[in-house]
């Protein structure tokens, strides 16, 4: 059985190196055959591609999506430094 350690970086490296993803701020974790992702993205259609390809990269494992969706919106007006 591989470390949980391994299968969290594997898990890491997917999400980084895949085209639909390209994600860097999702802490994985992996605890027995249990895999949590945390962080925070704009909207439900990332959030859930993320969960896809860490589910591609990790099969056999239940993902639990915890990731956050965050509202970004423009600026109500300009902001001065």
């Amino acid at each position: 059985m591989e470390a949980p350690q391994y299968v969290a970086a594997r898990v890491q490296r997917a999400l980084a190196e895949d085209e639909r993803t390209t994600e860097l701020g999702i802490r994985v974790d992996v605890r027995g055959d249990q895999l949590y992702l945390r962080g925070q993205v704009v909207g439900t259609e990332r959030r859930e591609l993320i969960a896809e390809v860490a589910g591609e990269a990790a099969p056999g494992l239940d993902v639990h999506n915890e990731i956050d969706i965050v509202d970004v919106r423009d600026p109500v007006r300009e902001e001065r430094l």
